[in-house]
């Protein structure tokens, strides 16, 4: 039996789709810990962002601190965080948080300072200051690039809470777990297929958001690498 056929007869087996160790109840498990990990690393990034970026103050610092983070080994991070914290969620999603804020900070940050200055000067000769140049002239001139960021963030960490296995959190990543200490090549094959495909829904799901909330006009501007 090969190991496409395997995987097939893996996911047609009938115990993988039902109780607390089958596809659904870990692919909810995976969302959650992902969903979860992605708002914390947006709340912090994103105001971080927009404030560096409006002001140019901070903003070399807060790259700085964002590049040392990108840096940072996701699964280093997880070691040290569950030897101060024990097992757990926390340790999970500080690992993941590490690894979402820094696209999601600098992004922001570039969309924001990126602004035409000629643009800026208008706002502010009809009147806009402070605030209403940020949020009604920067802000939406650099959602393209901040939408980036979010699924630059988020598909990371789609792919990387597979770790939360390591640590006796469930998620796709128990499927891997499992199949390596079993040594069961079709459920190693089928958590990270499963991976993937929730990777490639994310993208497709910020696709469709980007088309919904951003002004045609500015879809096709250059984006930092990231």
């Amino acid at each position: 039996m090969n190991i496409v056929t395997g995987v097939v007869d893996w996911f047609a087996q009938p115990e993988q789709w039902a109780g607390p160790s089958g596809i659904p109840a870990r692919f909810a498990e995976h969302v959650h810990y992902s969903v979860l990990a992605l708002l914390i690393a947006g709340a912090i990034a994103v105001p971080i962002g927009l404030v560096t970026g409006h002001t140019g103050r901070g903003g070399f610092l807060a790259i700085t601190l964002a590049n040392i983070a990108r840096a940072l080994p996701t699964i280093g991070v997880l070691t040290l965080v569950v030897l101060g914290m024990g097992l757990g969620l926390a340790p999970v999603l500080a690992a993941l948080v590490a690894l979402a804020v820094p696209p999601i900070l600098v992004n922001t940050y570039e969309g924001v300072r990126g602004t035409d200055p000629q643009l800026k000067d208008a706002a502010q000769g009809m009147g806009m200051r402070g605030g209403d140049v940020l949020f009604r002239l920067e802000l939406p001139i650099a959602l393209p690039l901040i939408l980036l960021g979010l699924r630059t963030a988020a598909i990371q960490v789609v792919s990387t809470a597979t770790i939360a296995a390591y640590v006796g959190i469930g998620g796709l990543g128990r499927f891997i777990v499992d199949g390596q200490s079993r040594r069961t090549i079709e459920m190693i094959v089928g958590g990270a297929l499963l991976v993937v495909l929730l990777a490639l829904a994310v993208t497709a799901l910020f696709a469709l958001l980007r088309h919904m909330v951003v002004a045609r006009g500015l879809r096709r501007r250059p984006a930092p690498a990231t």
